[in-house]
């Protein structure tokens, strides 16, 4: 492992240090397989939880935020890194942003983003602005020490409607030092119950060596009421 002068990271320079010295063992360099089957609907390996994408509820008369219970529209990324999976959001109708802290990784992102560079904002999760009917998580909560969880947690619920998504990749590990920082499920339950309410647990067969057999695709859905 290269040596860092930056070992906070709470701190975009710590994440710009790791971009500008290519050292991103979180990254995969495309879209994992779970998600590319949960957005292309129909398709053979597809997942047939997938609820309507954009261009259908759009046929169906449905507009934005009209159904809490679909998918819904628009698309967050926090803590996007170089953000393939922006594009495949994009691609499959979705109106995505993704957002990172870390100007190098932002500046990773857009050079390989092309057509769909301009989804791509520099910005602060717990300040930007934004109403997404869907949030996706991979490597962002891990990224956080643990003591910054639920404040990521009560951002995701501010940020989701009632019935709103929020669909990725979470992290499982009790090694004390991170990042990546991993959770027990005791621990992430106590976390969400309050504002979600828990879709799917799955492994995940196609993780990267820093995440291998520690990692579950999960949804949960924002609760209503609340």
């Amino acid at each position: 492992m290269p040596e860092f002068s930056n070992r906070d990271p709470r701190t975009p320079e710590f994440w710009d240090q790791r971009f500008e010295g290519a050292f991103t063992p979180w990254d995969r360099g495309g879209v994992p397989a779970q998600l590319s089957a949960w957005l292309q609907p129909g398709k053979p390996g597809s997942d047939p939880r997938v609820g309507p994408k954009p261009a259908a509820a759009a046929s169906q008369g449905l507009t934005l935020g009209s159904d809490p219970d679909l998918p819904g529209f628009a698309a967050l990324i926090p803590g996007c890194g170089t953000a393939y999976e922006l594009q495949a959001f994009c691609e499959a109708g979705w109106d995505a942003t993704a957002i990172d802290f870390s100007p190098a990784a932002v500046a990773a992102a857009q050079q390989n983003l092309g057509r769909w560079r301009a989804h791509v904002v520099q910005a602060d999760f717990f300040t930007y602005p934004a109403t997404p009917d869907l949030i996706y998580e991979r490597a962002f909560l891990c990224a956080m020490p643990r003591e910054m969880w639920p404040r990521v947690v009560q951002r995701w619920a501010e940020l989701l409607p009632a019935g709103g998504l929020l669909l990725g990749y979470f992290f499982f590990d009790d090694n004390p030092k991170g990042p990546p920082f991993g959770a027990d499920r005791q621990q992430l339950d106590a976390l969400m119950s309050a504002h979600f309410s828990l879709e799917w647990d799955e492994p995940v067969e196609d993780s990267l060596p820093v995440f291998q057999g520690k990692e579950r695709w999960m949804a949960w859905r924002r609760k209503k009421g609340l």
